[in-house]
């Protein structure tokens, strides 16, 4: 009986053995890459390994994810396969006044590495997606667990339409995207992430010295642009997103005043009508 995971060709499994072969190696930020069948959720599954001790580096990537959470808790879910669902574990020496940089950071990351591969526009709205024109194809989540980040990112990739959660979703096989293989998808995510971790890193958290806000700020769709952001308590600011400051929160113009606003204030943005 043919192994089911090669039974839809168009989404092949990802091979363990070669991405240990390919990003663990002396030197690397990278310690080892464990990609399972099937899990709830990745990052929760790292969390957990976090408080057990498991060593900066470790990689989880999932072909399927039936738990998996976005920002607020909002439910997040694929077919086998047709996503890259991978979760990262951190542990940044940097203050961690800094460190509300890291879900930026591998959203600047990742960015690059598919705009590069699949030669698509992509660009990233403020805090945590990665959008096509207005469409999102992945989100990113970061949770702190004791001294530890996880950060994790579902990225649609061969998703076909009547299969995407929300119809303001959209996956890089919709974006006739170059390159629709996870594995060197994966590989070119996880070696951006390293190298602007490290200057991240080298820099003390320093997101201007890194280049990291720069990088941000240059890839973003939602700077300069009208935007309606939802605060709790059914509260809500209209007005101009000017940019990032160097704490990552978003700045706003709004009614004559400057705000500045980190992820956790915003339930949602969205483009003001």
């Amino acid at each position: 009986m043919p192994d089911s995971r090669y039974s839809d060709l168009d989404r092949p499994p990802l091979s363990e053995a070669a991405l240990n072969r390919a990003l663990v190696r002396p030197g690397s930020l990278w310690t080892g890459v464990t990609v399972v069948e099937s899990t709830g959720s990745t990052n929760a599954d790292l969390a957990a390994l976090a408080q057990q001790g498991a060593a900066e580096g470790t990689v989880l990537v999932a072909e399927e994810q039936r738990a998996g959470r976005g920002r607020l808790g909002r439910a997040w879910s694929a077919p086998a396969r047709s996503s890259l669902i991978v979760s990262v574990l951190l542990r940044p020496q940097p203050p961690i006044t800094a460190q509300g940089w890291l879900p930026l950071l591998f959203g600047v990351a990742a960015a690059s590495a598919v705009r590069r591969l699949g030669e698509v526009d992509v660009r990233l709205k403020w805090p945590n997606d990665l959008l096509i024109g207005d469409r999102k194809l992945a989100g990113v989540l970061a949770e702190r667990v004791e001294g530890a980040v996880v950060v994790g990112m579902g990225l649609n990739v061969s998703l076909r339409a009547d299969e995407l959660p929300v119809t303001t979703a959209t996956s890089l096989a919709l974006q006739e995207s170059a390159c629709l293989d996870r594995d060197p998808l994966l590989r070119a995510v996880l070696r951006e992430v390293e190298s602007h971790y490290a200057d991240w890193t080298e820099a003390g958290g320093d997101a201007d010295q890194a280049g990291l806000r720069a990088a941000y700020q240059a890839s973003s769709a939602t700077i300069g642009r009208e935007v309606r952001v939802e605060l709790p308590g059914d509260r809500f600011l209209t007005g101009r997103a000017t940019g990032v400051d160097g704490s990552g929160r978003l700045e706003l113009s709004a009614g004559g005043e400057s705000h500045a606003l980190s992820a956790g204030d915003v339930v949602h943005l969205r483009p003001s009508a």
